[in-house]
């Protein structure tokens, strides 16, 4: 019989860092030293990755979404990203005001107004400056924000939940290869794939951040009239860098979340200024049609590769860069989406993460990007169109112009903006900090210095880009970072579909009958069953309890078991709230199999009223409820024999038998998981 009590301590994830910060600082450097030829060798990559993946990229974007569509909609959408036992941590309420700012970003002001314009004047098929054109590109621009980009927020955000909450597993994208290649993924498969995650990610944020550079450099110069270069946005990045640092060292991240929140609401502002302002029945009446077009035409713009047309440079510069953009931010943002979302359903994820941002995303593009094309159409506003055209950047700005108050408003968006490059950032920083470590609690964060190195990292890498080529630099490079990471999308689809088939089994071996007990020890007489049944104990009756029933049970059954030759390992750990109860583990190896874990905790409650403890102002009893791997089973062990205990120990035991032999006997090769220390 063993006991382990080692306290082990988070660690750097030495191969991971080293490798992908090597990657990233050199490809930065040499870029800002030699950023012509750089330009060039990224239009030349990108030039083949068009040519040979464009229709790859479609898809694959298209099976992410029929895959976890499918998962929420099958049974497998009551499994809940947790133990059976949890709970959802945030009302429905926070939880969905979370999911919608999750869809909020300085890059949703720089393409409401740039997209829609950009396809107005130059569609990808057909004539431009028609009532035609108009109505497609708004189409086009929500087909980009919408569903299959939010698809893959879910994907990843469930695959990490799902492993990471339920069997313990890291927080990385490595776990959710488990089933696939089992302890293969803590060496070069695993740090393969948390590498590519990582490179993905950082080019993810930084072609946010450089596109809201390029945006805040524009508001800068029309509020102060500074001039729009690359020192002036130099200096922007060093800005939101410094205070990305102060943010991370100083555990001010509340205060930025409260910014964050400060921001949804400005940001809703913005909305209803330019809707009241503007030409409401027209905007009113376009966001309805939008909204039905994009739904009509969604499974016909999903897969079209226009292999006829070949709007080649429209296809690079528009979808092939979202969906690599989605994929590359599918890491952060599901990081994101499975810590508030523990404890509910796979189903309600999906649900919540595919309705609640879009509906917003939907509802800000369209009365913007109507407004640029109404002032542009029927104002005859036509330079707004081809500033645009020109520069991108200077859409939004151009558009508030056409409104009164807009030094006023154009501060407000300039400060908006700022802030959601400094929240991007900091968020960033922390998720590839935690990328890069090795946890021995999915609860801790990674070390405070290493989230300022990649608060730099992310910063030195916008700046290399922008000198490059400026934000086109960032789409051309955004493609081509996107595109090892989304065959990885294909293996965690794979792993999570072979680790929720386990839950049938599971499921099966739970209709298994306990064997009869001889002599009917599992049987109380009436009075004692009624005296168990009203009984709220206390905490010391509890530590009796442990002490002199649960705790001998579980030897006596480890004795057997060590007698047969079987490894089994003990654990008596105190509880962090009450010191003087403890909970019990027992965990019985079964080599290259599933280990069957069995214990006993201590849960506490309220005292009801009509309990006699409760009627003398006791406030708490306690519950000694069993946990298997996939978490509590409901029971309670108080008042129980401690052959009675045994029962229920060798019950359970010999479900996880069956369980294992309907996976054994099952076709094809099924996951097996460790235990939680791995």
């Amino acid at each position: 019989m063993q006991k382990k009590n080692e306290e082990k301590q988070d660690s750097l994830n030495k191969v991971v860092f080293y490798f992908s910060a090597t990657l990233i600082l050199l490809f930065s450097i040499i870029t800002i030293l030699f950023n012509e030829q750089a330009n060039q060798v990224i239009i030349n990559i990108l030039n083949w990755v068009s040519r040979t993946f464009s229709w790859y990229y479609l898809l694959a974007a298209t099976l992410y979404l029929v895959f976890i569509v499918f998962i929420a909609c099958s049974r497998y959408g009551e499994i809940k990203l947790g133990p059976k036992h949890s709970k959802p941590e945030f009302s429905l309420l926070s939880w969905s005001a979370m999911l919608f700012s999750a869809g909020i970003g300085i890059d949703l002001m720089f393409f409401s107004v740039a997209e829609p314009l950009s396809h107005y004047m130059n569609p990808p098929v057909g004539e431009g400056e028609t009532f035609e054109a108009a109505r497609q590109s708004m189409v086009w621009t929500l087909f980009h924000y919408g569903l299959t980009g939010w698809s893959m927020y879910a994907l990843i955000g469930v695959a990490l939940g799902y492993f990471s909450y339920r069997y313990n597993l890291p927080l990385t994208i490595r776990s959710a290869l488990y089933p696939i290649f089992g302890k293969k993924i803590n060496g070069p498969i695993g740090h393969t794939v948390d590498t590519a995650a990582v490179l993905g990610t950082i080019f993810g944020i930084a072609t946010t951040c450089g596109i809201g550079v390029v945006q805040l450099n524009y508001g800068l110069h029309v509020l102060f009239d500074l001039p729009e270069n690359i020192w002036i946005q130099t200096a922007l990045i060093t800005v939101a860098v410094i205070i990305t640092i102060i943010s991370v060292t100083a555990g001010v991240n509340k205060g930025i979340r409260i910014l964050s929140e400060i921001n949804i609401y400005v940001s809703i502002g913005l909305l209803l200024f330019i809707l009241f302002v503007g030409n409401t029945e027209f905007l009113l009446a376009a966001l309805i049609q939008n909204f039905g077009d994009y739904i009509s035409q969604f499974p016909k713009l999903s897969l079209s590769s226009f292999p006829f047309e070949q709007p080649k440079e429209w296809m690079n510069s528009w979808t092939l860069f979202f969906w690599a953009w989605w994929i590359a931010w599918s890491p952060f943002v599901g990081l994101f989406l499975a810590r508030i979302s523990r404890g509910r359903t796979i189903r309600e994820f999906v649900t919540g993460t595919l309705v609640i941002p879009l509906l917003f995303t939907l509802t800000w593009l369209s009365i913007f990007g109507n407004s640029a094309l109404y002032s542009v159409i029927f104002d005859g506003n036509t330079q707004l169109a081809t500033t645009v055209l020109e520069n991108p950047a200077h859409g939004f700005y151009d558009l508030l112009a056409q409104y009164p108050g807009f030094t006023f408003t154009a501060g407000v968006a300039t400060i908006t903006g700022l802030l959601f490059y400094v929240t991007s950032a900091d968020s960033g920083a922390l998720v590839l900090g935690n990328f890069t470590t090795k946890f021995t609690n999915i609860e801790h964060d990674s070390p405070r210095w290493l989230s300022v190195f990649w608060a730099v990292a992310i910063g030195l890498l916008t700046l290399a880009m922008l000198m490059a080529n400026g934000v086109t630099a960032l789409q051309n490079t955004t493609i081509i970072m996107g595109l090892p990471f989304s065959f990885v999308i294909f293996f965690v689809m794979a792993g999570l579909y072979k680790s929720l088939r386990l839950e049938d089994f599971r499921q099966a071996s739970t209709s298994l009958n306990a064997a009869p007990v001889v002599g009917n020890v599992d049987i109380l007489n009436w009075k004692k069953r009624l005296s168990r049944v009203m009984l709220h104990p206390s905490l010391s009756q509890t530590r009796t309890m442990l002490d002199n029933v649960c705790k001998p049970a579980i030897e006596a059954v480890a004795t057997e078991l060590i007698d047969k030759g079987i490894q089994v390992n003990i654990q008596e750990k105190p509880l962090e709230e009450e010191p003087e109860l403890y909970h019990l583990d027992l965990t019985i190896q079964l080599d290259e199999e599933e280990n069957f874990v069995y214990e006993i905790w201590p849960v506490r409650y309220d005292t009801p009223n009509f309990s006699s403890r409760g009627k003398r102002t006791k406030r708490y009893y306690y519950r000694l409820e069993s946990y298997l791997f996939e978490g509590s089973q409901g029971n309670d062990l108080v008042g129980y024999s401690k052959e009675q205990v045994i029962n229920d120990i060798l019950d359970k035991y010999e479900r996880h038998m069956m369980y294992l032999h309907i996976n054994r006997i099952s076709p094809g090769k099924r996951p097996l998981f460790p235990d939680r220390e791995i």
